[in-house]
C-alpha cells in the first residue's frame, strides 16, 4: 500500500484504508465512541501511529460536540499564580488528569475586576467543554460569571460560590487539620498558642482559623494575627505577635509559606524553635519544606490529588450531561511532625 505523499496531512480515508475498516468505523475509533470490536480498535490505532494521523479538530468538535479543552481559572494575579507553589501542585495534578482523558488546559487569571468580562466573553463564545475555578475569593463575581454561562464547573474550595448555585467543589478538610495542629502543640505542653491567619475573603483561611478556636475557645484575640498566605506576610506577622505577645510559645501558620517566613523572622530575633516557640504550618509542600530552618511541622494536604479529583468530577458532569451534579469531596488531612514542633 503506497505510503502518503512527504509533507501531506494523512486524512481518515487513510487511517480506514491501512486498517481495513470504513471511514464511520475509523471515526467511531478515533473520536472514541463505542461499540467497535477490540480487534478493530487495535488495527485503527496501528494506523493511526504508522501514518502519523492527527484528527481534524473542527470534525471532531462536530461528532463529539467537544472542543477537548478546559478553562482552568484562578482567581489570583499572575505574580501571586508563578511564586506560589500551591497553584503549582494543582495545576500538575490538573494538567496530568487532563492530559489521562486527551484533553487540553486553557489557563486563564483574573489580574483586576476589569477581566471578569474578558473570561465571561470568552467562556459564553463556546470555547471550551468545562471549567476548572480556584482561590476565589468570598466578594468575587466570578462564581455568578461562570453560572451564567452555563457551562459545566467544578470549583477548588468549600463555599466559594453563591451557596445558591448547586455546584461541584473539592477541598481538604481544612478545620479539621487545623485543629490537628493546635490539638499537636496543646500536646507538647504550649501555652500560649498564636495563629497567623490566612486572607479572611478565602474560605480555607476561615475554616483554619475555625479550627484553632475549636481546641483553643477563649483564647486571647492578641494571640490572632493576620497574613495573606505569602512569606512576607508570615514574616511580617509573626513580629507582630512578638511585639503584642512576647511570651508566645506556638504558632499554627495557615499556610507553609507563611510558616517560612515566620521561621525567618523567629531566627533574626534570636528566638530558638522549638525551644522557645513551636511552629506548624499547613500544606506539606516539598518544595517549601526543603527551606525551612528547622524542617517544617506542617498538615499535609493532597494538593496535586485534588487537582486531580476536579478533573474527574468536571469529566462525569460532560460525560452525564443532564444528570444531577456531582456530590462534592472533602479529602483528609494529616499531620507530618517533623523538627520545628
Amino acid at each position: 500500500m503506497p505510503e502518503p505523499i512527504m509533507g501531506s496531512r494523512p486524512t481518515l480515508e487513510a487511517v480506514a484504508a491501512r486498517a481495513g475498516v470504513s471511514r464511520a468505523t475509523a471515526s467511531r475509533v478515533v473520536n472514541g465512541g463505542a461499540g467497535v470490536r477490540a480487534s478493530l480498535v487495535d488495527k485503527v490505532r496501528q494506523a493511526v501511529e504508522e501514518l502519523g494521523y492527527v484528527p481534524n479538530h473542527a470534525a471532531r468538535t462536530l461528532v463529539t460536540r467537544r472542543n477537548g479543552a478546559v478553562a482552568v481559572i484562578i482567581a489570583e494575579p499572575e505574580f501571586r499564580i508563578f511564586s506560589d507553589p500551591f497553584f503549582e501542585q494543582q495545576v500538575r495534578g490538573i494538567s496530568r488528569e487532563l492530559t489521562a482523558h486527551d484533553t487540553q488546559l486553557v489557563l486563564l487569571w483574573v489580574e483586576g475586576r476589569g477581566d471578569h468580562d474578558r473570561i465571561a466573553r470568552y467562556l459564553g463564545g463556546g470555547h471550551v467543554d468545562g471549567a476548572l475555578a480556584f482561590s476565589v475569593h468570598n466578594d468575587d463575581e466570578l462564581p455568578a460569571l461562570i453560572d451564567k454561562s452555563r457551562i459545566p464547573t467544578v470549583f477548588g474550595g468549600r463555599s466559594v460560590v453563591d451557596r445558591s448555585l448547586a455546584v461541584p467543589y473539592v477541598d481538604c478538610d481544612n478545620r479539621g487539620g487545623a485543629r490537628q495542629a493546635v490539638q499537636h502543640l496543646v500536646s507538647l505542653g504550649r501555652r500560649n498558642i498564636a495563629h497567623i491567619a490566612g486572607p479572611p475573603d478565602l474560605t480555607a483561611a476561615l475554616d483554619r482559623v475555625a479550627g484553632y478556636h475549636d481546641v483553643l475557645v477563649d483564647a486571647d484575640p492578641a494571640l490572632m494575627c493576620q497574613g495573606d498566605f505569602t512569606e512576607k506576610g508570615g514574616a511580617l506577622a509573626m513580629a507582630e505577635l512578638l511585639e503584642r505577645r512576647p511570651d508566645v510559645d506556638g504558632v499554627f501558620v495557615s499556610s507553609d509559606l507563611m510558616a517560612l517566613g515566620a521561621l525567618r523572622t523567629l531566627r533574626k530575633r534570636g528566638v530558638r524553635v522549638p525551644d522557645d516557640v513551636a511552629v506548624v504550618g499547613f500544606d506539606d509542600m516539598a518544595s517549601v519544606v526543603e527551606l525551612s530552618e528547622p524542617a517544617l511541622t506542617t498538615v499535609h494536604q493532597d494538593i496535586e490529588g485534588m487537582g486531580r479529583l476536579m478533573v474527574k468530577l468536571l469529566m462525569r458532569m460532560l460525560d452525564e450531561a443532564g444528570s444531577p451534579a456531582p456530590s462534592c469531596v472533602i479529602t483528609p488531612t494529616s499531620l507530618v511532625r517533623r523538627a520545628s514542633a
